[in-house]
């Protein structure tokens, strides 16, 4: 954080002796204070049906703003702005590392078909139609000096939903199946949205001929498939790393501490080799929490769990407190020349295409699904696809950092500062509106009773999926119909091909276990593999694993 001229307004305090920049301190001060405040306030207002923690953090910021331009006498500060760097490099890691960590993985995968489907194709499609739309809409309003890159950067900032603040209004109790896609869905779209923008930055649009598009695709598709498996290595390494040496023996803390810093260095290298890190640490906490997790001593579990979760916590109310202070920067409100006609006009726009691209991919895809789908149960009902609909339209810290990151510079025009104020209130309107609404809304849309009624059903294994499992013993489904009617026929085996095909999800997942039981546990460790520590009472640690073993 860049703090220099923060001491400026405050000439009181110029005069130090401590090594410290007292802009620094003064900074840093003002942060910590909010954040207490906020914590407080967000226990206060934890049953509370209109509020939660970010906005609670973000109504904060825009307070805390206020107060600083009035005590400086509305002359800019830099405690205002909002820095990619620190964003980028020290918030999003744990808050991402922590979403893979915590997963409930049997949950995310059974539903990984659709949570790709809508994390995947779904922001592909927000994306396409946002540039389109953008490039003609935004051109009638008179701002005329965007270029190609500027329009599709413009539709993957605004394809990226804000999975924290969702996920506070969801309950993984009452509406798990939601809860399980949204937060799936959230997270992918966010790394989906920022591969996208990546990709339209490593092209060159001077040329623009009938292989850009291809070209578009192809470097999305490379930016994907590597990240995830740069995460999934990095994930393995550790875990083997820590089976094969076993740092608990000498020292529980060594075990934490190399956890944190190769998931770390994973999102580091990442980003290094212009990859998506925010996939790459996804994935290597989901690696982590199936094997490394289980290869380390209990005490170092009790404080790997709530140590990432707190750490989360914290990055994620700084966020909001550092995006709602820097709502109120003047100097981007004064550089954008822009009209309050103009300005409104093309929050609005961008508020709309908010609203259209969302609409376009989640009803049209979920009933796609429902068209694909054979039973009944796993049908994704209207009320169930317009919460979706609704829970993704909020807007956050990486909307704010992607449109920093292509519309400010050294040579910063008055329009691209237009972009980045009307994103700006695009945030701190769609945080404010639907984040407070969503829980009530639930609440309308879908009583309690509809809750217990639309649960995820593939938390109940249907009769058609325990016959799956019974795979070795040679029985598929058509044959045990068939042998319903003649006794005498024996039963043929299920060829894993035709048990792919009808029913994807449970087959997959069934020989997934076999595979990582037979070959994954024994070299990278994990349940049923860990390291006896005479005295450690793994078996409560074991039980609570069972219970949410993801594959």
């Amino acid at each position: 954080m860049a703090f220099h001229e923060t001491i400026q307004q405050f000439p009181s305090l110029q005069k130090s002796s401590s090594f410290f920049d007292p802009s620094t301190v003064i900074a840093i001060c003002v942060f910590f204070t909010l954040l207490c405040v906020c914590i407080i306030i967000g226990h206060l207002v934890e049953e509370n049906r209109w509020a939660n923690e970010s906005i609670t953090a973000l109504l904060l910021g825009l307070c805390a703003g206020v107060v600083v331009l009035l005590l400086s006498k509305s002359i800019s500060t830099s405690i205002l702005v909002f820095n990619e760097d620190l964003f980028f490099l020290y918030l999003l890691p744990p808050i991402i590392f922590n979403a893979g960590f915590q997963v409930k993985k049997k949950q995310f995968f059974k539903n990984f078909t659709t949570i790709l489907m809508f994390g995947v194709f779904g922001t592909v499609i927000s994306f396409c139609l946002i540039s389109l739309c953008a490039f003609y809409l935004i051109k009638k309003i008179g701002v005329t000096n965007l270029d190609t890159k500027d329009y599709l950067a413009i539709g993957a900032i605004l394809s990226a939903t804000d999975s924290v603040c969702t996920l506070q209004v969801l309950s993984q109790d009452e509406t798990p199946f939601l809860y399980s896609v949204v937060f799936g869905e959230g997270v992918v779209n966010d790394a989906t949205s920022i591969v996208l923008f990546n990709a339209v930055q490593s092209l060159d649009f001077s040329n623009v001929d009938g292989l850009t598009a291809l070209k578009l695709v192809g470097t999305f598709l490379y930016l994907f498939i590597t990240s995830t498996l740069l995460g999934v290595v990095a994930g393995l390494l550790s875990a083997f790393i820590i089976k094969t040496l076993y740092f608990g023996r000498h020292s529980t803390d060594r075990e934490v501490a190399i956890m944190i810093i190769m998931a770390y260095l994973s999102y580091m290298i990442a980003e290094l080799i212009n990859l998506s890190g925010i996939l790459t640490i996804f994935f290597c906490g989901i690696v982590m929490s199936h094997y490394t997790w289980h290869n380390v001593t209990e005490s170092s579990r009790r404080t790997t769990k709530h140590g990432f979760a707190t750490l989360s916590f914290i990055a994620e109310t700084f966020i909001f407190l550092y995006v709602g202070m820097d709502a109120l920067d003047i100097d981007k409100w004064k550089s954008s020349h822009a009209s309050a006609g103009t300005s409104i006009a093309v929050s609005s726009t961008l508020f709309g295409l908010v609203l259209l691209g969302r609409a376009a991919f989640v009803f049209p895809l979920a009933n796609i699904k429902n068209l694909v789908g054979k039973r009944e149960g796993t049908k994704i009902k209207f009320r169930q696809q317009f919460i979706m609909w609704w829970a993704g339209l909020m807007r956050g810290a990486i909307t704010v950092a992607l449109s920093y990151h292509q519309f400010s510079g050294s040579n910063t025009s008055s329009e691209a500062a237009l972009m980045i104020t009307s994103t700006l209130i695009v945030v701190v309107l769609s945080t404010l509106v639907f984040g407070s609404i969503t829980k009530p809304l639930i609440e309308v849309v879908m009583p309690r009773q509809l809750k217990s009624l639309n649960s995820d059903v593939t938390d109940n294994q249907s009769l058609e999926d325990l016959r799956i499992l019974l795979l070795e013993n040679g029985d598929s489904i058509d044959d045990q119909d068939n042998n319903n009617g003649n006794n005498n026929q024996q039963p043929r085996r299920a060829s894993s091909l035709r048990l792919l095909i009808s029913n994807p999800t449970t087959t997959v997942h069934y020989l997934w276990r076999k595979f990582d039981d037979k070959f994954m546990r024994p070299v990278f460790g994990g349940r049923g593999f860990v390291p006896y520590v005479p005295g450690s009472p793994t078996g409560e640690a074991d039980a609570d694993a069972d219970a949410d073993e993801a594959s």
